[in-house]
């Protein structure tokens, strides 16, 4: 049996954990900038806010309507969602993170007696240790787990633990759950079976085998198979290896001038250097890129990118600097309102398979050693408490944030007191 654990209303949760006082108000989380509206509550949506919705343009209706509104704070969110995997992974060894707010949990090797129970007890451990509501879908494969997830949602809140093991509860689940909201059926797909009368789960369960593998590839016949309870979905446990790393934003405010473009681009590309190393990484090109605000009719609109090749395969922030520096060298042009610049590393490969060159002539253990302890430092001391000179002080050109929570977790000056 597999288990899928999804937490409720992850980003708004996380803003409840440590200011009470919002349980039961409407809550919505904006995107980077506080341009939209990126998560909701549930009293936000019975309010109808809809997602996307510009911030902006909906102050007054906030305003009027009582919901509170908060820019994203990442830095917690990740913070919480480790908790949460590692309360998961205390009940099972099989884990799979899905993303920062699931996970899939194997329990085919366990002795639990009693599946039923200890989804309540997930449930009950999480909220309780930790202050983050989920819900719990179990059933034979992840196709029908993530099914079983949606129906506990949707038709047993109160209750959020849902267990497939019986015929008539997978038929039940089946017929409840339409086409475009099965896991692995996109929008193309859902027209297609919708089309051909196959409006339901248990319609589609029912279709002649032949024609979803004629009309749904390898991954329609995947689905076909996980809805009849074949595993055809195997557990992944780690990561897939990555392509790339990007890391692109937009400016609180648009930039007119090269130094602030040079801060910024530093500093997108220490945190992709930074990434390659966590993951053990290196890159050999880097793709940069600039680029002006499509929404502003009256600014000259400008777009240009660049690749640069590195000699050596590197994750060393000082040479990723120095070749970000010389790319937008070429790319920049004065006199442009820029509202982006982006850094990606492509060509990734294990930083244990370094083809060197034997003209290369830094001395990379060195350099390696100054990471390290880079990131150590950055460990223990704080984020961003150790950085290059070239990344600037950010205050033309970082993220406008003028709603967003305190780092609870991660920053030592934003722990809650108790005065007693």
């Amino acid at each position: 049996m597999i288990a899928l654990v999804d937490c409720n209303n992850f980003y708004a949760s996380c803003e409840r954990v440590f200011q009470p006082r919002l349980e039961g108000k409407p809550i919505v989380i904006l995107s980077n900038n506080d341009g939209c509206v990126i998560a909701r509550s549930d009293e936000a949506k019975a309010l109808g806010v809809k997602m996307g919705a510009i911030a902006f343009m909906s102050r007054e209706f906030f305003e009027a309507n009582g919901v509170q509104v908060f820019s994203s704070n990442y830095t917690l969110y990740g913070s919480l969602s480790n908790r949460v995997m590692r309360k998961l992974g205390s009940f099972c060894n099989n884990i799979e993170y899905y993303s920062i707010d699931e996970a899939f949990l194997d329990f085919s090797t366990h002795p639990y007696q009693n599946l039923e129970q200890v989804g309540f007890e997930i449930k009950h451990q999480v909220v309780s240790e930790i202050g983050i509501p989920v819900s719990v879908g179990m059933g034979p494969t992840k196709t029908l787990a993530k099914m079983a997830n949606r129906f506990a949602k949707k038709t047993k809140k109160q209750i959020g633990v849902h267990l497939l093991d019986t015929a008539d509860k997978i038929a039940e689940v089946l017929a409840f759950t339409a086409v475009g909201d099965i896991w692995g059926v996109g929008p193309q797909y859902a027209k297609l079976l919708q089309k051909n009368g196959f409006h339901t789960a248990a319609d589609l369960l029912n279709a002649p085998e032949e024609w979803v593998r004629k009309n749904m590839s390898v991954v329609g016949q995947r689905t076909f198979n996980e809805l009849k309870g074949i595993r055809s979905i195997g557990m992944e446990e780690s990561p897939a290896a990555k392509k790339n790393i990007c890391v692109a934003r937009g400016f609180g405010q648009l930039i007119n001038n090269k130094a602030d473009l040079q801060g910024a681009l530093a500093n997108y590309v220490s945190i992709v250097a930074e990434k390659l190393r966590k993951g053990l990484l290196c890159t050999k090109q880097l793709h940069l890129f600039v680029e002006t605000n499509q929404h502003r009719a009256q600014d000259e609109q400008y777009y240009r990118s660049i690749d640069v090749a590195l000699p050596v395969a590197s994750n060393d922030s000082t040479e990723l600097l120095h070749y970000a520096n010389l790319g937008l060298d070429r790319i920049y042009r004065p006199g442009i309102n820029y509202h982006k610049v982006g850094c990606m590393a492509l060509d990734l490969i294990p930083e244990n398979q370094i083809q060197f060159s034997m003209f290369d002539a830094q001395n990379r253990l060195r350099k390696n050693t100054m990471m390290k302890a880079l990131d150590n430092l950055n460990i223990d001391l704080g984020k961003n408490s150790v950085q290059f000179a070239s990344q600037g002080n950010g205050k033309n050109w970082h993220l406008r944030q003028e709603k967003c929570s305190p780092c609870y977790t991660t920053r030592l000056q934003d722990i809650l007191t108790i005065q007693i």
